[in-house]
């Protein structure tokens, strides 16, 4: 696979010599300890150390300056006082170095000064052609190549398969620690710090590109270029997994919204959408994030959800079938081929039905000789054991028992290894092997879901987002121009009429419902008697987004009398609950037939630009939360995805008595207002609440609608 990598980050990855600039001989410092890594990671290149004090350290020379080191040398390692950096990047730039490391801190995240020392810093590299990492970072590990431009405490992590990239310093030493005491191999680890210059999506493909890195692991705080990092990330996960630890989900304030689809359209959600269009897999939780990395590295993808729990366990059995349907997981059920094998190799109180429950008498021949013919089942994608531990027999027999038949499996094999001490020669034995290996089933289970997860995204075709047909954005553009001209409340309101919204969504082909202005209860009974009964009457108020909230709505008006004492009751009573909102009059609006109600709408995220969503209707959608996300404009996929990953868009199929609804016009208008929204970047919010939908073949309509301009 080839990935485009920038050629100006070769000198981090592949450099041939590396000078450390801040090197001491005081072991109590940082400087000692980085020296120190550079030396005994056995680097392949040179190693230079710079102090303007001179000397020798680790039997290495100490250069008073940078502009003193020998060639070859591409990389700077930077490890000074932050005031004395600027001059050192001066000196790396005249001494031709293509990269440097600011290991040091005291820079933006000290405050304004140190803000304004990490500019003057970006500045200089900038001028000399210096690509940057950091500053206020723990640096840069490869255990391949291997380097170690950290400062923390040996031994690093074991040479791995897996990448991890941090926004946070202090976790790095961590994952390290944990990551030897499980057993887990690290290939490339790099502290991003305040990116300065080179940032996470920068460093997607060169880590992607790295033969040793079979999974990107990224815990983020943030991301420095929404649109960048989907594209970015999108090339590198149709080649190598990429799980993301999002943190920093909840934030005090929010800012006022006009629509329900702006109250619930955080930013999570949009990172959300983001992580479902590249593909990247959002983990919970940092034990999840190296749960699944580890069973990506080392399972094969299965072909399919259905798997067959082999234990010695009966309730941890139950407890595996439970957490595999959680995580989107079916029991298998086997063919008699393969329970005949089962029966011959099991006592009759066994139970050969998924789960199979072997019994505590297990031994590891049983075990290995019901694993092999499961495995070979066709009507198995992957196989769970458990293994709690043997009253009569040790766990480390068994694991050497599976542990071939595992390795000459094509299919995922993930192993429930539960206990603690008892257990300690079987998890050395699975860690050694490549062996996936959790403490209990939940773990297990969810590490399968995330395999056929990757399995489905790899299997899903690319698909760009298309224009829908019959749109027209040169009316919208007209109208939105007329508007703006004519409207000299627009800096207070915000809000499009709902005639022109009408005609906005007509022109990309979102079906609506004629709504006409009633300013007088006489105006309200003439266009009811042509519009034809029923109606519904809505108070028209710009500043009312939320019109059933004070009771400014009614439905199903059959005569005239109806309307006229309805216009009176929802022109006084929005007078009365909002004194200070304008009062245009009624908006009166023919009643469709019965069917199935949906939120679709629209917002401008600064990140990632246009969010969709989509979800159950009505008053209570907050309440509900029963909402998707996804970004636009769309694939029909993503469209796909936002029907199956809520309710709303589950029972459009049909439910109990509620027939099937039309699930493709549905569908159809979501590409289309996302389309609209995405072309038309200044309508911030913009909403349909609800989209009434009908039977099946009969279309969807909006029903009441509102959006709001920014400009």
């Amino acid at each position: 696979m080839n990935f485009e990598i920038d050629a100006s980050l070769s000198g981090f990855f592949n450099p041939r010599g590396v000078a450390l600039i801040g090197a001491t001989q005081n072991p109590t410092k940082l400087g000692y300890g980085l020296a120190r890594n550079l030396v005994q990671c056995n680097f392949p290149g040179e190693v230079h150390f710079v102090n303007p004090k001179g000397g020798m350290l680790l039997g290495k020379p100490l250069y008073v300056s940078v502009l003193e080191v020998p060639e070859p040398v591409d990389l700077a390692v930077i490890l000074v006082p932050a005031q004395g950096v600027p001059q050192i990047l001066r000196d790396c730039g005249r001494r031709g170095i293509s990269a440097a490391i600011i290991n040091s801190g005291g820079f933006r995240e000290t405050g304004a000064t140190g803000s304004a020392l990490e500019e003057e810093c970006l500045s200089l590299a900038r001028k000399y052609k210096i690509r940057l990492l950091g500053p206020n970072c723990i640096g840069f590990m490869d255990t391949h190549l291997p380097l170690d431009t950290t400062f923390l405490p040996p031994p690093g992590p074991p040479a791995g398969e897996v990448a991890f990239l941090s926004h946070s310093g202090a976790i790095c030493g961590t994952v390290i620690d944990w990551a030897r005491g499980h057993g887990f191999g690290i290939s490339r680890m790099i502290s991003l710090g305040n990116q300065v210059d080179v940032n996470e999506t920068d460093l997607l493909a060169p880590v992607a590109g790295d033969p040793h890195t079979r999974v990107i692991t990224l815990y983020m705080e943030g991301v420095s270029n929404g649109r960048r990092f989907i594209e970015q990330a999108g090339r590198v996960t149709r080649h190598k997994p990429v799980i993301a630890l999002k943190v920093g989900r909840f934030t005090s304030g929010q800012r006022a919204v006009a629509s329900h689809t702006g109250a619930l359209a955080g930013r999570e959600s949009a990172f959300n959408a983001a992580f479902h269009r590249a593909g990247v897999i959002r983990a919970e939780t940092s034990e999840e994030m190296f749960d699944w990395a580890r069973a990506l590295a080392w399972c094969p993808l299965p072909k399919g959800r259905q798997v067959v729990v082999l234990t010695n366990a009966g309730g941890p059995g139950v407890t595996a079938a439970d957490s595999l349907e959680i995580n989107g997981m079916q029991l298998a059920s086997l063919n008699e081929q393969t329970l005949a094998a089962l029966r011959d190799v099991l006592p009759p109180a066994a139970s050969l039905h998924n789960p199979v429950d072997m019994l505590a008498s297990a031994t590891p021949e049983q075990y290995a000789a019901c694993l092999r013919p499961i495995l070979g089942d066709p009507g198995v994608q992957g196989v769970l054991v458990i293994l709690a531990p043997p009253p009569m027999f040790s766990a480390g027999a068994v694991a050497r028992a599976l542990i071939p038949i595992i390795h000459n499996a094509h299919k995922p094999v993930v192993v429930a290894l539960m206990g603690e001490r008892l257990i300690q020669e079987a998890v050395e034995h699975f860690r050694a092997g490549h062996v996936p290996e959790y403490r209990f089933p939940e773990r297990a289970a969810s590490a399968l879901g995330i395999l056929a997860e990757r399995a489905e995204y790899l299997e899903r075709p690319l698909e760009q987002p298309e224009v829908p047909s019959n749109v027209h954005p040169q009316v919208v553009r007209q109208l939105l121009d007329q508007y703006i001209a004519n409207n000299t409340t627009l800096t207070t309101s915000g809000f499009l009429p709902t005639e022109t919204l009408c005609q906005l969504l007509e022109a990309y082909g979102i079906a609506t419902l004629p709504v006409k202005l009633a300013k007088t209860a006489n105006e309200a009974v003439e266009l009811a008697q042509q519009l034809g009964y029923p109606v519904a009457l809505k108070v028209a108020s710009p500043d009312i987004p939320h019109k059933s909230d004070i009771g400014g709505v009614l439905l199903n008006l059959e005569d005239d009398t109806a309307v006229r004492q309805g216009f009176a009751h929802i022109t006084d009573i929005s007078r009365r609950m909002r004194p200070d909102a304008e009062i245009l009059g009624a908006h009166v609006q023919h009643m469709l037939p019965a069917g199935q109600e949906v939120i679709i709408g629209a917002v401008q995220d600064q990140q990632f630009g246009t969010v969709m969503m989509f979800g159950s209707g009505g008053v209570d959608v907050e309440g509900l939360k029963d909402v998707g996300f996804a970004l636009a404009p769309m694939t029909g996929e993503e469209a796909e995805h936002l029907l199956d990953c809520t309710w709303a868009g589950k029972k459009l199929k049909g439910y109990r008595s509620l027939p099937p609804a039309d699930r493709q016009a549905t569908k159809d208008a979501l590409q289309r207002l996302a389309q609209l929204a995405a072309d038309f970047p200044e309508l911030e919010e913009i909403e349909i609440n609800p989209l009434r939908i009908l039977p099946q073949g009969q279309g969807a309509f909006a029903v009441d609608m509102r959006a709001k301009l920014n400009l």
